[in-house]
Parts: C-alpha cells; structure tokens; sequence
C-alpha cells in the first residue's frame, strides 16, 4: 500500500521515513545484542561455570543497550513528527496555491465544505500514514531478515520456521485491502455529507428557528448521522476482525518458534544459550508486522483522504497562453453572452450590454432574470460562459484573475467582514492607508461620528461584524471598497435589508463615485437607478429593453410596470395619512 505520487508529492518526508527506519533498526540490533548477553549469562549460571566479572559485563551491557534503545525510540519518534509536520505543511500549501489558482470560481467544482474537510481532517489522517505506517512498513520488511540471519548463526530450521510464518500477516492485510478500500471510500463520502450538512444547519440555525423549521432539519441530520454511524460500526468491525487474524498469526508463529526451539535444544541441534535466545527473539520476529498491521486501517483512511485530497488538486484549470493585464481603456462590452448552472438550464439567453468608461449603469428586473449572474461573470467568478465579453477590447478569459480583482471592486448586500478591527478590514482595501485617510473615508459613509462613541479605529468586530448594525455593515464595506479605489465598481444589491437612512447615504455616495469612476449598479428598487445614464431591464435571461429612466417610462413596457407597482407600494398610505 505505497502511494507513489503522494510520497512524491511530499518529497522532503522521505529522508525522515528513512531515518526512522534506521533508528528503529539500531534499536533492533542492540536489543539482540542485549538478548545475547542475557542468554549466555543464564546459560552459565546453569552450568554453574559463570565467572564474577560476567554478571558486571552482562549488566554493563544490559544498562549500554537500553540507553541505545531509549535514545533510538526518542529520535525515531522525532523524526515521525517531522514527517507528520512536512507532509501537512506540503500538502496544505499544495491546497491553498490550488485554490488560489483556481481563483473565485471554484465552487463551480468543488463545495467548500468539502475543502474545509479535506484541508483539515484529510491532512491530519495523513500525519500517520507518513510519520507511522510507512517508516513500519520498511521496518517491518528489515527486521524479520534480520532477525533471520543472526538466528541462522544459532539454529536454521527454527530461523526458517519462523521467517516463513511472518509473510501471512501481510497476507491477511492484503486479502482485507480490497474490502477495506472501497469500505473507507464510502465512510469518508458519508462523512463528507454529514460535515456538509451540519455547516449548512449551523450558518441557517437563526432563520431556522425563526420558521421554526429546526425539528425538520434535525430530522434531516439525525438520517445523516445515523447513516454515518453504521458505516462507521463497519469500519470498526472490519478493523476489530482483521486486528484479531493478525493477532492470532503473530502469536501463532511466535508460539511456533517457541516449540521449535525446544525441540532443536531436546534433539542436541542447539545450546541452552541459543535456545533461550530464540524464544527471547521470536516474538520480534512479528511484532513489527503486527504493528505495521495495526497502522494499516488508519493509513488505508489516510489514503481514502488522499484520493479527495488529489481529486481537489486534479480540477481543471483555466489557463491560457497570455495573461494580459487590465486595459487602461475599460469599456466593458458583452456580446451574445449565455451561460447555465445546470447544462439543461440556460439562465443567460445572448445577451448584448455595454458598459462604456466612466459611465453610470443600471442593471433591473425581478428576481431570478440572470442580473447578479452578469456581475458574477464580470468578476470573474463563473467562467464557463458562451459568447465574448471584453474589457477595452481584451477578452475577459484572457485577463489575468490577479488584474481584474485589483481594478473591479464587488460590493453585494453580504460584503464579509472579518473579526478583528475596524483598522483592519478597512486596510484590506489599501494596505498602506494612514488614520487620516480612514477617518476621511469612514466619514463619507457617515459612520465616523458613531465609531468615535465607541473604540474608534479600533472597535473590535466579531465574526461577520453580528456586533454591528445591517446598515452599519453595509457603510463599514463601501468605506472598505471606497478604499480600494478602482476604476469599476459593482455594486449589486448593496442597499437590500438596511434602513432607509443608511441606504440614502450609500447611495449618495454611489451617484458621487459614479461621477469619476465607471458604476454598475444591481438593484431591486428602482428609485435607485434614475440618475443612470443607462438602464438594461432583464426579463428571464433576455434584455428587454434599455435606455435612461425617462425613456423607458415613455416605452410603456415591462420597466414602466415595474416602476409602477413599487411607486404605488412605497406611496402606500401617504395620501390618506395626509388627509
């Protein structure tokens, strides 16, 4: 059960699993010497020839060999941790400049959940396939040949014997392989399902409890949980009756090399010494294979983990030949664009928008009609688009993911905000701000007042900033973007589920930005979109027309309806409160 390509892959660990090896193998040699020693001592003190100085010799010996044995376990120990340690620190680095070349859209191939999983509890299952299982493995190849040829000095048939016993645990191991395999391939699928669930549960446990829906999810995760525990039991059992079958080899053949040794020494083949030595001996000649036998189970989980782990590594990658930075001429044009989530689902159906330099436009429409899917595109973070979309007239796959982040700033209603400080969520947009510059910004978004009540720069944010206000987060994240300073911004939904006075002064700072800077904007109300310079309407996938407010309100289409209905809806009541 030797990976190639995964101890490739963690080339530096191999100078430890050889060290180990070594080391374990010293111990070895001195332990027989010191079995030697023994052996003769109370072969004399049998005969009763056994002179005064042989006890001090034998002793000195004794204490010699355990010291060697003590330092040997201790180093072979440490260089088990520096394999663990290499094989995480490699295979994690491996995950992270993965995912970083796979860039924003990798969750079109792979769930989060299931990189979280195999970055952290896949990786940790490797520490002992590399630090245990494998430094055993070629121990326990070593020791029984050694073993062998130094019994061959004392007796051959019983070295024979016994040397000829050690292979079937290997054998068991190998007929319990198959199964084990394919049994460790659906634990770690079921345990992935499961780890994806509770995540889920977990992120949604408030709105869970506000439908009370949190019996039914319970429900849901109790079948999960339990189908993760039968194949868990059946790990377990595979483990328990493959552990007692080695078992009973190794004490089989170690019983075995007992009699033979009494038998060699009643039929005058061997001395007492080498008889005593023999049996002191035979137990090592399978104790290491037992204990390569009980690493197996967790290695074959490790290498059940390997497979996710290659699988991640293996996704496809968008390269191309020339990566090109972003033009200093942006117009961003998109031609005949379609794209679908599902291959029988089309949810961009050619659709033609341009985005001219320094212009202010508004993407509209109900929900569902392909909008945020448009931005999506633009950022780079669904790319298997149909169609051409370009950026002053370089095609948006030809651009380089590094480029096109550091000239589009994306601002939804969900922008993250990390715990830690305020200080330090605002510099991820400009590293190199000073206090000057991110009080000058906070107090374009009207939140400089409320942060000097509090700590200032340094107001402590909890996770996703739940200590702070919605419309709070929302101008906490477009002081953040506002820092970035970029030539395009995108702005979708930024202004959904905050309060009117937050969403007034986000938007006063949009129609400033959108001034100097090239504004798209996604928004559900339309109130918001009047001043654009352009208005594309999306209806299921298509643009149904576009133009300024006035003429689309003049065209008595789907824009006029739309505008209609929610003036009628936000006047509501207004007049009979006036009267």
């Amino acid at each position: 059960m030797i990976n190639k390509r995964l101890i490739g892959t963690v080339s530096e660990s191999k100078r430890y699993i050889a060290g180990n090896v070594i080391l374990q193998w010293c111990s070895l040699a001195a332990n027989i010497a010191m079995m030697f020693s023994i052996t003769n001592l109370f072969a004399g003190l049998y005969y009763g020839n056994t002179a005064s100085h042989t006890l001090w010799t034998t002793g000195a010996v004794v204490v010699l060999t355990l010291l060697i044995r003590f330092l040997c376990t201790t180093g072979a120990s440490r260089m088990s941790y520096l394999s663990s340690k290499a094989v995480k620190k490699t295979l994690r680095e491996r995950i992270y400049e993965k995912l970083l070349r796979l860039g924003v859209s990798y969750k079109e191939q792979v769930k989060t959940s299931e990189v979280v999983q195999v970055a952290v509890e896949g990786v940790d299952q490797l520490e002992t396939y590399f630090g245990a299982y494998l430094p055993q493995f070629f121990y326990a190849m070593l020791a029984p040949l050694t073993l062998f040829v130094v019994l061959c000095f004392v007796n051959v048939p019983a070295a024979i014997v016994l040397l000829v016993c050690v292979p079937l645990i290997p054998i068991a191991i190998a007929a319990v392989q198959t199964w084990a395999k394919k049994l460790l391939s659906k634990y770690w699928g079921q345990y992935t399902a499961l780890g994806e669930t509770f995540l889920e549960n977990l992120q949604g446990l408030t709105t869970l409890k506000i439908y009370q829906a949190d019996e039914f999810k319970n429900k849901e995760m109790n079948v999960e949980a339990e189908k993760f525990r039968k194949i868990t039991m059946k790990v377990l059992t595979m483990q328990l009756n493959s552990i007692t079958i080695m078992d009973l080899i190794a004490y089989g053949g170690a019983a075995l090399g007992v009699i033979m040794a009494v038998t060699q020494y009643a039929g005058n083949h061997v001395s007492l010494a080498g008889c005593l030595l023999i049996i002191l001996l035979a137990a090592d000649f399978f104790l290491p294979m037992r204990q390569l036998g009980s690493f197996f189970h967790i290695a074959m989980n490790g290498m059940a983990a390997s497979d996710k782990i290659f699988r991640l590594l293996d996704l496809p990658e968008h390269k191309l030949e020339v990566s090109e930075s972003f033009p200093l001429q942006h117009d961003i044009v998109c031609s005949n664009l379609r794209f679908s989530y599902e291959p029988d689902r089309e949810i961009l159906h050619g659709v033609d928008l341009q985005f001219p330099q320094g212009s202010f436009t508004a993407l509209v429409g109900e929900s569902g009609c392909g909008k945020s899917t448009v931005a999506s595109i633009l950022m780079g973070r669904n790319k298997g688009y149909e169609g051409l979309d370009t950026i002053g007239g370089i095609d948006l796959k030809e651009i380089s993911e590094h480029s096109l982040l550091q000239n589009i700033t994306y601002i939804s209603h969900q922008s993250y905000l990390f715990k830690g400080t305020v200080r330090d969520n605002l510099r991820m947009g400009s590293p190199s701000a000073s206090n000057e510059e991110l009080w000058a910004v906070l107090d374009r978004v009207n939140l400089a007042a409320f942060l000097k009540s509090e700590q200032g720069l340094n107001t402590p944010l909890l996770e996703k900033a739940s200590n702070l206000s919605g419309g709070q987060c929302q101008r906490l994240a477009l002081a953040r973007a506002l820092l970035h300073d970029s030539p395009v911004y995108i702005f979708d939904e930024a202004t959904s589920n905050i309060d009117v006075e937050s969403e007034n002064d986000i938007m006063a700072e949009i129609h400033k930005l959108a001034k100097r800077k090239t504004v798209i904007l996604i928004s559900h109300r339309l109130a918001n979109v009047v001043q654009a310079d352009n208005i594309y309407v999306l209806e299921n996938g298509r643009v149904a027309e576009s133009g300024s407010h006035d003429d689309l309100l003049k065209k008595h289409g789907l824009y006029e309806r739309l505008w209609t209905a929610q003036q009628s809806l936000e006047n509501y009541g207004k007049e009979g409160g006036g009267k």
